[in-house]
């Protein structure tokens, strides 16, 4: 075909989802081909060589947002604007670990100097951490913390670098259209986001935030839509409708169509879940988590660079 790669290759070759490259493309950042005798998208050499391009700059941790301004201008100034913010961005946590590993000699030291066969020692420690922990919550307290809040303020700097905010909200019971078996090519899911599309301005009586649940399962993606509890397969196009099971979330935000960005939450999410009173609920349908999109409007979309991504991974209390 003329030099032009298919998608399924460039997937392969670049370790990307077809979700991903649609996404590069919806952002502006590669442009993709058609012929007459073939559905799918294709690539030239030049798609293929900003490809390259665009995934060296996320292996960097640079944002959508930046690498549309690094090519939206032939001069070398945005790049090395954009680097250069990177550079103090890590130096920055550099800094933040060297003030952390200081502070946590100063505590070694401060142990060193108690005698832990003593009943004494030990016992004045635990009323100093007591009397350091009553303060804290104190908000009259104004007297010295310096250690303590010390380590507090470095310690959240750099967990906020690496650790999520997440929430837990419970979803409800309720009937979804499902678009059916996983589907490879993504064909099947856009065709079945057109119809809810025109369903969804008909819609009466399901009013909750999170209405609709995009989740990969055996090499495809699937998406489930809520309807109205009455609502018929007829109603809904001929798609099948199946009841949700609600339940338990561990939810937090990620970027649409950057499937790097979201494993990177959905695994960070399992590390909170490991320092709480939760487990993964396995036997949940979707496995591993479920993806709903943020408010997706142009407006926002521009106003972000992306458009926000709610990454939905299944918990139950742990028993």
């Amino acid at each position: 075909m003329n030099g032009l790669v298919k998608i399924k290759e460039v997937t392969g070759r670049y370790s990307v989802s077809a979700r991903t490259l649609r996404y590069y493309e919806d952002m502006g950042l590669i442009a993709s081909a058609r012929s007459s005798d073939y559905a799918y998208r294709l690539y030239d050499e030049a798609a293929l060589k900003r490809l390259e391009q665009i995934l060296i700059l996320r292996k960097l941790n640079i944002s959508i947002k930046d690498i549309q301004r690094v090519f939206s201008t032939d001069s070398s100034t945005v790049v090395l604007e954009v680097l250069g913010q990177k550079v103090e961005d890590i130096d920055g946590e550099v800094a933040l670990l060297h003030e952390l590993r200081e502070i946590v000699i100063t505590f070694i030291h401060q142990i060193e100097n108690a005698d832990f066969s003593k009943d004494a020692d030990v016992k004045l420690l635990y009323e100093k951490a007591k009397e350091i922990e009553i303060r804290l919550g104190a908000e009259d307290y104004t007297g010295s913390q310096f250690d303590v809040n010390h380590l507090l303020d470095v310690t959240e700097k750099i967990n906020e670098k690496k650790m999520p905010e997440v929430r837990i909200v419970r979803l409800p019971r309720c009937k979804m259209a499902t678009s059916g078996i996983p589907d490879p090519s993504f064909t099947k899911v856009w065709d079945f986001s057109g119809w809810w599309s025109t369903y969804d301005k008909k819609r009466r009586g399901v009013n909750y935030a999170a209405l609709d649940f995009l989740f990969a399962e055996d090499g495809g993606l699937v998406w489930w839509m809520m309807v109205e509890q009455d609502a018929t397969s007829e109603d809904c196009g001929g798609y099948e409708i199946i009841d949700f099971e609600g339940g338990l979330f561990a939810v937090h935000t990620s970027i649409d169509e950057d499937m790097e960005s979201q494993s990177l939450v959905y695994e960070r999410i399992k590390q909170w879940i490991q320092k709480t009173s939760f487990d993964l609920d396995e036997s949940h349908p979707t496995r591993s988590y479920m993806g709903h999109m943020i408010n997706p409007t142009d407006e926002i979309k521009q106003a972000l660079g992306y458009h926000q991504y709610e990454i939905f991974v299944p918990v139950k209390l742990r028993s």
